[in-house]
């Protein structure tokens, strides 16, 4: 027989992974309070334990701290983040340290989805630090989309693959469906989460939110964008210093999604064509630019 929950017990959760994050994680932490209205429980995951001082920063914070073995990757560390959470748990904030929550924003996304059952995931408004939208809601890349974007974004980024993929009408402030949500910042239904397994732990970095929204399509349920709640993303945190392998990682991840979406052997020659043009992209990138690869997806 299972216990009754208290009324009391926290109904959102919040998981964020931090990877040498001592420089942005004390200002997302900071920024809960005042972007919620109701008790929440906070879990820091360590990816990288035993630098800096993100145990000291999560617990000052009376935010929970686990620390993982090994690097299993952004969606596998987001996956043990889920399982320590208590049962009264309904819904799930999954966000990077290098956010900055807008005043009442986890309240706002928490009014939409739970306005109907068939929401599974709700994603904020996200802001880049000079206010410009960045474009968060965006639509499942198809072959048409993938191939075109892969070939043409590093040369033509307004070509209109590409803009069909970044569903550049992210712009407008208006509520709407998506295909997928930005891992950034993201509200899930608990129970949506774990009927699909949480993150697929495959993709070690990149394309698990793009994967885990499609599967909340599939599975019924909707990804909705809601631009009433906004945050700060300062962007690129975790993979500053290492963009050369994080822009393998990005592309290598792109064709993971876009093969297993479309199997078979009839489709063998299209999926030859893509990883093709995935490799020469990151091939263009990477003789681009030694730095930060930013927003490449």
């Amino acid at each position: 027989m299972s216990t009754p929950t208290s009324p009391d017990a926290p109904r959102v959760g919040i998981v964020t992974v931090s990877y040498g994050s001592d420089d942005v994680l004390p200002g997302f932490l900071d920024t809960i309070p005042t972007a919620i209205d109701e008790a929440a429980v906070t879990v820091v995951v360590d990816n990288l334990p035993g630098t800096g001082d993100s145990a000291g920063i999560a617990r000052s914070r009376g935010a929970d701290y686990v620390p993982l073995p090994e690097n299993p990757g952004y969606g596998g560390a987001m996956n043990a983040g889920v399982r320590a959470l208590p049962d009264s748990v309904e819904w799930l904030l999954l966000v990077t340290p290098d956010i900055e929550l807008g005043a009442g924003s986890i309240t706002a996304l928490l009014a939409r989805g739970r306005a109907d059952p068939a929401i599974g995931s709700v994603g904020p408004a996200v802001l880049n630090p000079d206010g410009s939208v960045y474009p968060s809601a965006r639509s499942v890349p198809s072959l048409r989309t993938g191939i075109g974007h892969a070939m043409l974004g590093p040369v033509w980024p307004g070509n209109p693959w590409t803009r069909a993929y970044r569903n550049d009408t992210d712009e407008a402030p208006v509520t709407r469906d998506a295909g997928w949500l930005s891992g950034a910042c993201v509200l899930v239904r608990r129970s949506v989460y774990e009927q699909l397994g949480g993150f697929d732990e495959g993709y070690f970095m990149y394309f698990e939110d793009v994967d885990l929204g499609m599967r909340i399509g599939k599975a019924g349920y909707r990804n909705v964008y809601e631009p009433a709640a906004s945050v700060i993303h300062a962007g690129g945190h975790a993979t500053q210093g290492v963009s050369e392998r994080m822009i393998r990682a990005h592309h290598d991840s792109a064709r993971r999604f876009l093969t297993a979406k479309y199997p078979g052997p009839v489709l063998w020659p299209v999926r030859l064509a893509l990883s093709v043009g995935l490799r020469l992209r990151s091939a263009w990138i990477l003789r681009r630019t030694r730095g930060t690869p930013g927003d490449e997806a």
